[in-house]
């Protein structure tokens, strides 16, 4: 059987199979952290933009508007300073526009830990949680409103799969928040009538019901000596409370670009000092612009991680090198010239590079689906992470190149190995 240079190499690295694999693994680690980040932040830009949708503001009560957007369209948390819904109708003037849609929200109330959002069915109808794409229906219909019976429920497409709910379902709601300790009210059960289509966004995890269930829930909570079921005449000013308003202008027909009256609309709200008033795209965006700076420190240290994985496999190539003096002198006395031996020490660590480098581009395909999944269970944000490809051929080649580099001082160390002193016989 004939040797070549292939067989050589690949005799040489299964010889000492268990530093074969360790070096691998350390380019396959370095390689897959690198991919793993890019892959999210590149998915988690489009899946913050997702959920905002065609809303032009939001309105609240909230510290400020990071937490406004975070709590009223991603279910960070329960907002704690409420508006009046009689408030609702002070804002056009306030505003001096038009409005196409203002959508009264009230968060507070949770089912086996998924928010439940009380809104009106213009909700359904009128806000589009990815632009362009109106919300649609997997089974049933919205909820309406009716003063009798107003205990009616919509689940997202993911809160109906995880907590395995279906058309006709009843259901009793907590009256606080999925992190608060919170009052089950058994008395009052709500029936399951619609399930949502997947949209992608937070609005998935959570359920949806009519603001009047909630304010009766409210007034029972805030009432003593109700001796009967509260109904919807119980409910009294201070309870006609939410915590937040997708608010969107009108537009000309046919027209689908911000108007022109969007800034001074902004500003006179702003300016008012009695809401908080947020622009969820300009909040998505800098919060990404501070998430950027603390990516490019993760992005640094997996590149440290890569550039490390490749002096460990120069290390782990030169220390062979003192037990491979013989088999080198061997092979140049069997007319292997010295360019041919640096070429073979420099393919081996080619080698070890390309196979970590592929082993990585797999890690990280694992790697961010668990991620993903972290995400969307941990904050509700439906992250789909996908590797560029221009980005994952540069971390592959940059990987093969740096092992190739790295196989630089072993290659030369075997290129000046004596022949004559390394022919002697042992012992």
């Amino acid at each position: 059987m004939a040797v070549t240079d292939f067989t050589i190499v690949a005799r040489s690295l299964t010889g000492r199979a268990f530093s074969t694999v360790v070096t691998a693994l350390t380019v396959c680690v370095g390689v897959c952290l690198v991919l793993t980040l890019l892959s999210m932040r590149d998915a988690g830009d489009k899946a913050f933009a997702r959920g905002t949708g065609n809303m032009d503001f939001l309105i609240s009560r909230d510290a400020g508007e990071i937490a406004s957007v975070l709590n009223g369209i991603f279910y960070a948390d329960v907002p704690n300073a409420p508006i009046n819904i009689a408030e609702l109708d002070g804002l056009v003037p306030l505003a001096r526009a038009p409005f196409e849609y203002l959508i009264p929200t009230q968060l507070g109330d949770s089912y086996r830990g998924r928010s439940v959002m009380a809104t009106v069915p213009e909700f359904f109808t009128s806000f589009e949680p990815n632009q362009g794409r109106p919300l649609a229906f997997a089974e049933g219909r919205a909820f309406v409103k009716k003063s009798e019976s107003p205990f009616e429920i919509v689940a997202g497409a993911d809160a109906a799969s995880s907590l395995g709910l279906s058309i006709g379902d009843v259901i009793a709601l907590s009256h606080g928040g999925p992190r608060e300790e919170s009052h089950v009210h058994t008395e009052y059960q709500y029936e399951v009538v619609g399930i949502l289509e997947p949209t992608l966004t937070p609005h998935d995890r959570a359920l949806f019901t009519e603001l009047t269930s909630a304010w009766i829930l409210h007034a029972v909570d805030d009432s003593e000596g109700l001796e009967t079921l509260a109904t919807e005449a119980d409910i009294q000013e201070r309870h006609r409370q939410i915590t937040g308003v997708y608010a969107r202008l009108a537009r000309r027909p046919g027209t689908t670009g911000r108007p022109a009256n969007f800034q001074s609309a902004f500003e006179a709200i702003r300016r008012s000092g009695q809401y908080t008033i947020a622009e969820p795209n300009a909040q998505i965006a800098a919060l990404f612009r501070i998430v950027g700076n603390v990516n490019a420190i993760l992005l640094a240290l997996a590149i440290a991680v890569l550039i490390s994985s490749g002096i460990t496999l120069m290390l782990a190539l030169y220390n062979t090198m003192e037990q491979r003096r013989r088999q080198i002198a061997v092979l140049r006395v069997l007319g292997c010239s010295r360019g041919r031996i640096f070429g073979l020490v420099l393919t081996e660590s080619a080698i070890l590079g390309t196979a970590g480098a592929i082993a990585g581009v797999l890690l990280s395909l694992f790697a961010s689906v668990v991620v993903s999944r972290s995400l969307a269970q941990a904050v509700g944000v439906v992250v789909e992470p996908s590797l560029p490809v221009r980005e994952t051929l540069s971390v592959v080649v940059g990987a093969i190149v740096l092992a190739a580099l790295a196989g630089l001082i072993p290659a030369l160390t075997a290129y000046r190995t004596p022949v004559i002193r390394n022919l002697r016989p042992i012992g």
